[in-house]
């Protein structure tokens, strides 16, 4: 007849077996998320170019996006789109900007027909050297930006240029990445392992032009919350809540985005 401390030793050996194994397909869960993030944060189509109302825009034979370009223009709009599809699908930035101004609208590398792949360094690289070759197609036209989603973060960026955008627009923004993902992923450490992290608090600290937040009210994407803090961290920020939710935002702006002076 088994003793109470022999009767106890194996349903503890059996829970530290569970526990073992619990904790190994815990940690190979967050080591496969950690070498897949990358996937799962950049979803890019690679759709044939259908040209509708922009036109293909290319430098030196490479695929940089798509562009509407006007003589005389008011002012320049560098637009940084989303995490998912690609630079063509996003003719309905025209109907929210100015008639009478360019407006270009940036691949990511890997996304669309340009080559390479998407991560922080490659995308930020891409539109610096985007928004530094609209100043000099277009000299002393006002450079604007306008950033959506994920976009917003390479957008924030472009505050510190030596000739930093005359406006920014920042369309269901957040404040930092690594919040967001560790919404999306309550139960990983995702603020640890997130590679591709943008502060957009710290990089627009310093920005003294116009600064336009548009949150979405139902956002169940990038909880607005997210755009709530990051204009409490600029104080300049205009912060503008929009009905509906994360990918229809721009059916509820009303009138043509337009730059203001610098304050």
């Amino acid at each position: 007849m088994l003793r109470p401390v022999d009767a106890a030793r194996p349903r503890s050996k059996m829970l530290k077996t569970i526990v073992l194994t619990a904790s190994l397909g815990y940690l190979a869960v967050v080591g496969a998320v950690a070498l897949l993030q990358r996937r799962l944060l950049y979803i890019p189509s690679n759709l044939a170019f259908q040209g509708q109302r922009l036109a293909r825009w290319e430098v030196n034979g490479e695929a940089w996006g798509v562009r509407r370009v006007v003589e005389q223009p008011s002012a320049v709009w560098l637009v940084l789109h989303g995490n998912a599809g690609q630079a063509a699908q996003r003719d309905y930035m025209l109907d929210i900007l100015p008639s009478d101004a360019c407006v270009y609208v940036l691949e990511y590398p890997g996304f669309g027909s340009r080559a390479g792949a998407p991560s922080r360094v490659s995308i930020d690289a891409a539109a610096s050297a985007a928004y530094r070759l609209l100043g000099e197609l277009h000299p002393g036209a006002p450079r604007c930006v306008l950033g959506e989603s994920l976009g917003s973060g390479p957008a924030a960026l472009l505050a510190r240029e030596p000739s930093p955008p005359s406006a920014i627009v920042l369309a269901t923004p957040y404040d930092r990445l690594d919040d967001v993902a560790a919404d999306a992923f309550p139960w990983l450490p995702a603020r640890w392992i997130l590679r591709d992290d943008w502060d957009n608090g710290a990089a627009l600290a310093s920005y003294s032009g116009a600064l336009l937040i548009l949150a979405a009210e139902h956002d169940r994407v990038i909880a607005n919350r997210h755009a709530r803090s990051l204009a409490a961290r600029v104080p300049h920020a205009e912060l503008r809540m929009l009905p509906g939710g994360h990918n229809d935002w721009s059916r509820h702006v009303a009138g043509p985005l337009a730059p203001h002076s610098q304050r």
